[in-house]
This record gives structure tokens, sequence and C-alpha cells, in this order.
């Protein structure tokens, strides 16, 4: 009894004040699963299910396969020229059919398969033109051939208002790709500069990842090889395989996987050399294959990735957790894009140009990360290099460099006929302090009395560290005898001074023996060895702490 009336569908209206204009549901569309059939036989077959496009719509579609839009252009002002906007730069093929004067269906083609130099329109993604007339209308049947989902608005443009949306797509794009530009200078530099691997891994991951966005974003096609239609097919897969072998390579250099662990190094290795080899295969597969192979082995070298960083993490690496979270960019920036992949979600802004911004933002973080990561290794390698010179607990010289400074000292004293002083130094009651107390006061005791030494000599002096609890002074001359003997009375002073939170009782009883330089018959380390030999000797009760070699 009640009779419901079909929807109106919305007219397609071409004003230059509300721009883009959406095809909307004003079009047909209809699958063709064999993938042969011409324009005239789809315009001629009346028994074709046509069905109303949808805005926003994924439509469904495989390899072999074409999906045919119909729509008509009506009347609209033709001031200026207008175009079909298909923003999807990896479409794989269309083609727009118009019927001429003849009644003969002529073609416009774009998209992968046709070198972006034979475009109707060379840019990044297919813009075609369509005629306007202010009095007639305008059939056209659009022809799309996809290996996946199809999802990019249908959208119609003017020439002042396409113009206007480039510019600022061009700065997006042009900022990324000069931000990318100097990432891959700075780290080539600081690749030869400080002779690190990982700069040079990074550089390596940026360059093959910067090509790779041109190939999706339809710069490479547009500008780096216009005319080379097999290659823009191929080269978002080909470069995605070199952008994760090379991350591969990245990761196990950024943790030095070499020196923690061989096999998982080894195995990363395994997948950078598998992954240039699944490059140079990925041109031989057929599309539902190579999007296979690529959705898996981006998975597979992901995961790789990030547990590896975590395995680092847990075992000391500092800087692997905030290498992961340099990751959270390149996630959310990506994760539109592989929903648009799966047909969960139409070609949007988000989808296409998501991964840049998210690329754009890491790149600083990982940089920081670089530098930070380079001024640690430097600091480390110049402790290292140092310990047969310093030790490392006090930053005093070691007994080595200490018998050099002695011979030069004696060298120096003889030739311009001059006195310097030699101090040995003993903390006496560490056994005890050790016994009162516990064992790292034993250890903090021999640190606090090194800084003491040192900031009781001239910037000509040396204090080095012989032992646990002995230590060694030289005084350069010109000294007198009685300059010399006034300098052991002080330290052992210094010594029996309380130290700032600690107890009364925990103080050093330093015992000094000294002597001047040169000494007759006496080389540096004889010198030394008597000494020592001096201080050795001493017995445990004596109260002097004063020794004196004639």
């Amino acid at each position: 009894l009640v009779h419901l009336a079909p929807q109106a569908r919305s007219t397609l209206d071409l004003e230059v004040v509300r721009q883009p204009v959406p095809l909307r549901d004003w079009g047909d569309y209809w699958l063709d699963k064999s993938g042969r059939l011409t324009a005239a036989e789809v315009d001629a077959d009346r028994t074709l299910a046509w069905q109303p496009t949808v805005d926003g719509k994924v439509y469904p579609s495989a390899d072999g396969q074409a999906l045919w839009i119909r729509f008509t252009v009506p009347p609209a002002p033709d001031r200026e020229r207008w175009y079909l906007e298909i923003a999807y730069p990896s479409l794989n093929c269309v083609s727009l059919f118009t019927l001429d004067a003849a009644g003969q269906w002529m073609e416009q083609r774009a998209g992968d398969k046709v070198p972006v130099a034979e475009w109707p329109v060379p840019h990044r993604h297919p813009l075609m033109p369509v005629v306007v007339s202010a009095e007639e209308p305008q059939r056209y049947l659009m022809r799309i051939e996809h290996p996946h989902h199809f999802g990019p608005p249908l959208q119609f443009v003017s020439e002042s208002h396409h113009y206007r949306s480039e510019a600022r797509i061009s700065l997006l794009l042009g900022t990324f790709f000069g931000l990318l530009g100097l990432a891959i200078l700075v780290s080539l530099t600081s690749a030869v500069y400080l002779r690190d691997a990982a700069y040079g891994w990074f550089a390596t991951h940026s360059i093959f990842m910067g090509l790779m966005q041109a190939a999706l974003t339809g710069v490479g096609g547009l500008h780096l090889w216009p005319r080379n239609a097999w290659w823009n097919d191929a080269a978002p897969f080909v470069l995605a395989m070199l952008m994760l072998g090379s991350l591969t390579m990245l990761v196990a250099a950024l943790v030095t996987l070499s020196e923690r662990s061989h096999r998982l190094h080894r195995s990363l290795q395994g997948l950078g050399l598998v992954s240039v080899v699944l490059a140079a295969s990925v041109t031989l597969m057929d599309s539902p294959t190579r999007m296979a192979v690529y959705a898996g082995w981006i998975l597979l070298c992901t995961l790789s990735c990030v547990g590896t960083l975590v395995w680092a993490w847990r075992r000391g690496d500092r800087f692997a957790v905030w290498l992961l979270a340099c990751g959270l960019p390149l996630v959310v920036g990506s994760a539109p894009a592989v929903a648009r992949m799966l047909g969960w979600l139409p070609v949007s802004f988000s989808t296409l140009h998501g991964l840049q911004v998210g690329i754009a933002v890491q790149l600083p973080f990982v940089l920081l990360v670089l530098m930070l990561r380079s001024a640690d290794r430097r600091e480390n390698r110049r402790r290292l290099s140092g310990m047969d010179r310093t030790d490392p607990a006090t930053g005093l010289i070691t007994a080595h460099v200490f018998e050099e400074r002695l011979a030069r000292m004696a060298a120096r004293s003889q030739r311009l006929s001059y006195q310097s002083a030699l101090l040995l130094i003993d903390i006496g009651n560490l056994e005890q302090i050790q016994r009162d107390f516990d064992r790292s006061a034993g250890e903090e005791l021999p640190l606090r009395m090194a800084a003491r030494l040192l900031a009781a000599t001239r910037e000509i002096d040396s204090v080095a560290r012989l032992s646990d609890r002995r230590f060694g002074m030289l005084i350069e001359g010109p000294v007198s005898p009685e300059e010399a003997q006034q300098a052991a009375p002080r330290l052992i002073a210094r010594g029996l001074m309380p130290f700032k939170d600690k107890p009364i009782e925990w103080v050093a009883q330093l015992r000094v023996a000294q002597a001047l330089v040169p000494l007759d018959d006496s080389d540096s380390h004889r010198l030394l060895e008597r000494l020592g030999a001096l201080l050795d000797g001493v017995p445990a009760d004596t109260r002097s702490g004063i020794f004196t070699l004639r």
C-alpha cells in the first residue's frame, strides 16, 4: 500500500567556485571479469548489470579484469579547461573513451603501463582532459586495469584549481625530498669523517627510501624515468626490497650486532642478501604474486628489525629503545597506506602522503640518535686508548707514564743543573679502614686521596697511581732541599683532614718516601725501586711518616 519513490541521483555540476567536483553516484560501474571487451562492445551491450558509482567506494578488481565506469558530462560553462583527476600514481592503466564526430570511440591512456611522457597530460597521477560544452552533454566510458582493489576518488577539477592544489602538494613533496637529501648528505659526510658504517647504511637506506617514495608519489615517473613504463611499474617493488635490505643492515650496524651475536648478525645479513635477490626476481612475477611477496617481506623484515632492537635493548644497548621510539611516526604514517592496500580505505591524502609525513618526522630523530651514538663511541674509544696511560678510576697517569716523566725530569734537571723532587706516597691505614668500615670504604679512600693529591700540585707537576694504595708525585724544579722537605708534611696533613660526610676516623694516614732528582748513579727505574723498597720495609707500628732516600 505504500510506494517508496527511488531516490534521485546527484547531478554532476561543474562549478568553478566549488572544487574538486566528485563524481559521486552520477556514473555507473561494471566489472568485466574477462577483461577483453572493447568500448564499443560495452556500450552496445544492454544486458550488462551497471550499478551506480558511490563516493569513497573501494571497487573490487583483480589481475586480468577491467573496471568500466560510464558517465555523462552535462552542459556547463566552458570558460576553463576541465580534467578528470584520478589521484593515484600507482594505477596500472586507465583509458578514457569519448565519441568523435564520426561516432567512433577515441581513447586517452595513462597509468604505469604507459610512459608518462605519452600521457594526455604528463603528471604525477592520471589527469584526463574532458570536453565541456555549454550546449551539448558529452558521454564518456572509462576502463581501469588494476591488480587489486581500486578506490581513488574520481573528481573533476578546472585548470586553475589544479594549479593551486598542485602548488601545495609540490611544497610538501619538496620539503620531504629536501629534508631527505640533507639527511643523506650529512650521513655520507659523517660516514667518511667518522668512519662509522652505521652512517653509511643510513645513507644507503635513505637513498632507496627516497627513490621508492619518488616512485610511489609519481615524482619518479614524471621527472626521473618519464619514458620507461616498465620501470615505472616495477620501481616501487624493486626499490622497496632494496630499502628493506639496507634497513636490516642498518639495524645490525646501529646495535653493533657483529660484536653481540654472530648468529643473529648473519641472519640479518642473510635477509639483506635475500632482499637483493627478491628485488631482481620481483620484476618477473605477475601482479598478485608480486603483491603477496611484497607484503610478506615487509612484515618479515619489520618484525626482524624490531625484534633485534628489543633484543639489544634487553642486553644493555641504551640507544635501541630510542630507535624503537623513532619508528613510531613511520608506523602511524604508513598505517593508512597499508589499510588502502588491503582495501579497507579509499585513496585520500593520508593514504597517499601519510608515509612521507611520517618519514619527515622520523628523520631528524634518527640522525640525533646516530650523533649521540657516535659521540658515545668516540668517548669510549678515547677512554680505551688512554687506559694504558691513564688510570680509569682516578684519571691519574699510570706507572709506565710516571716512569717516562721521571726520566725526562731527571734529564732536564741534570742538563739545567737544578734539583727536582720525587715522592712515593702510601696509605698506611688502608687495611684498618676496611676492617673498621667495609670493603667499599677501602676502595673509596684512595679515590678521595687521589683528588687531594692532584689539588696539591702545580700544572707542571705530575701525580700517578702506582697501585691500590701507592701514589707517585713529581715536583718539577728548581727545588731547594728545604722546599723538598716541606712537601711531605703538607701531604700528610692533607690526608689527615676529615672528609665531607664521613666519620672523623675515616682519614688517610700517609707515609711518604722522598728523594731529590737527579740522584747520583741511579736511573729512573732503579730510583723507583729503591724508594719502593724503603716504603715496603717500614714496620706496621712505626710512628714516622716521612722517609728520605740519601
